[in-house]
C-alpha cells in the first residue's frame, strides 16, 4: 500500500497539522499524527486531546489504509527533502517507508486503531459563518489580553458570545480588557463559551486573509471549526467568565484623539528606562498637552512630550506600558482616542473609525 504526492502539496497542511503535537508526552501516540488515504485523498489529523486539526490533501494512492507516523519526523524529511520532489510512502507491518529521489528513510508507525480520536459532540449547538480574514481580525484584536497560566483558569482563553445578531470575543488577564464585536448575518439565542488560549492561537494562524466563510459550530463542550480543508474541533475551558460589561467604562469626560503611531513610538521610547519588574509610566495631561514620564530604581528617567487636543481636567495617572503599547501595537487605525474619569479610575481605549472595540487598562500607583 503506498502513497504518491508531491512534497509543496504536502508540506503546508503537515505543517498546520503538527503545530499542536507536543513535543513530550505521557502517551507516545500522541507524538503522531493519524495518516489516512481513502479514495485518492489523504487525511492528516493530529490531537493533544484538547483540540484536533484534520486536513484533507489530493493524492495518488493505491489503497485505502490508515496507521500513525512520527509528526515532527515527517515534517522534518518533508522540509529538507528538495523543491517540487515526489514523496512515495510505503507501508510495510509496523514500519513506513519514505523515498524521494535517491533519499530513503525508514520510519517507526503505531497502529490506527489506537489513535485517540475526537468526534463531534451530538448536540446541535449555534452554527455560525463569518468571513475567514473578519474572524482572524477579532481573534488578533483581543488574543494578546488573555491570561498565561494564570491560576483563575476560565481567564487563559477568550469568551466567545453570540448574543442576537452579534458575535463577541473578549479577552482580559485582570489588569485589562479587550472587547470586540462584529454583526452576524442572522439572530441566534445567546450562547457563550470560553475558547482555551492555544486554540485561540492555532487558529489565528490557520485562518486565511479570504472572504471564504468560516463555519463555527458552539456547543456547550465543544467548538468546532470549518474552513477550506481544515476541520478543527476543540474543547472549551468550564468555568465562569467575569462579566465584562460591568468592567468597561461608560461616561468618561476626559477624553483625547491622537495619532495611533505618534503615541505608540513616544510609549516605546519612553518605556526604555521604565522599572523592569512593575513597567510603569505615568500620563500627565494639562492642557494640550501628554507628557509620558517612566523612572526606573537607578534613579534614572524618561520624558515624552506630544501637542495633543486636550482641554479637560488635568491629570497624572499611572499604567503598566506594556498593556498600553500592546493595544496600539495590535490594531491598525490610524488614530486612537484615550479617555478617563480621574487619577484613580480605568482608562478606555477606542478606535473612532471602530465603534465595536473597546480596550479597557486598570491604573497602577507610581
Amino acid at each position: 500500500m503506498n502513497i504518491q504526492i508531491n512534497r509543496e502539496t504536502l508540506l503546508k497542511p503537515l505543517t498546520s497539522v503538527t503545530s499542536i503535537v507536543e513535543k513530550r508526552h505521557t502517551l507516545p501516540i500522541l507524538s503522531n499524527l493519524l495518516l489516512e488515504a481513502k479514495q485518492n485523498k489523504i487525511h492528516l489529523t493530529a490531537t493533544d486531546l484538547e483540540m484536533q486539526i484534520s486536513l484533507s490533501v489530493d493524492s495518488a494512492s493505491s489503497n485505502d489504509f490508515s496507521t500513525t507516523i512520527s509528526a515532527k519526523k515527517l515534517l522534518d524529511i518533508c522540509r529538507s527533502l528538495p523543491d517540487n520532489s515526489d514523496i512515495n510512502m510505503a507501508t510495510n507491518d509496523s514500519r513506513i517507508t519514505v523515498k524521494a529521489g535517491k533519499s530513503r528513510f525508514n520510519l517507526q508507525t503505531l497502529p490506527a486503531a489506537d489513535y485517540p480520536v475526537m468526534t463531534k459532540t451530538h448536540s446541535q449547538g449555534t452554527v455560525v459563518t463569518i468571513p475567514q480574514r473578519q474572524l482572524k481580525e477579532l481573534l488578533k484584536q483581543v488574543e494578546f489580553a488573555m491570561a498565561q497560566q494564570d491560576i483563575r483558569y476560565y481567564l487563559n482563553g477568550l469568551l466567545v458570545e453570540v448574543v442576537e445578531n452579534r458575535l463577541n470575543i473578549v479577552g482580559t488577564d485582570g489588569h485589562r480588557l479587550s472587547f470586540t464585536s462584529t454583526e452576524l448575518k442572522e439572530t441566534y439565542e445567546k450562547q457563550d463559551v470560553i475558547l482555551p488560549r492555544k486554540t485561540v492561537i492555532e487558529l489565528i494562524k490557520l485562518l486565511d486573509e479570504s472572504e471564504e466563510d468560516v463555519s463555527v459550530e458552539i456547543a456547550n463542550n465543544q467548538v468546532n471549526f470549518s474552513f477550506g480543508n481544515i476541520k478543527l474541533i476543540s474543547k472549551v475551558i468550564d468555568g465562569k467568565f467575569p462579566d465584562y460589561n460591568r468592567v468597561i467604562p461608560t461616561g468618561h469626560q476626559n477624553t483625547f484623539t491622537t495619532e495611533r503611531l505618534g503615541v505608540l513610538l513616544a510609549m516605546q521610547r519612553a518605556s526604555i528606562l521604565s522599572n523592569e519588574k512593575y513597567r510603569g509610566i505615568r500620563m500627565v495631561l494639562s492642557n494640550n498637552n501628554l507628557k509620558l514620564i517612566s523612572t526606573n530604581s537607578d534613579q534614572e528617567e524618561a520624558e515624552e512630550e506630544l501637542e495633543i487636543a486636550y482641554g479637560s481636567d488635568a491629570l497624572d495617572i499611572g499604567f503598566n506600558v506594556t498593556y498600553l503599547i500592546d493595544v496600539l501595537n495590535n490594531t491598525n487605525s490610524e488614530q486612537v482616542t484615550f479617555s478617563f474619569a480621574d487619577a484613580n479610575s480605568s482608562c478606555l481605549i477606542t478606535l473612532p473609525n471602530n465603534p465595536d472595540y473597546k480596550y479597557v487598562v486598570m491604573p497602577m500607583r507610581i
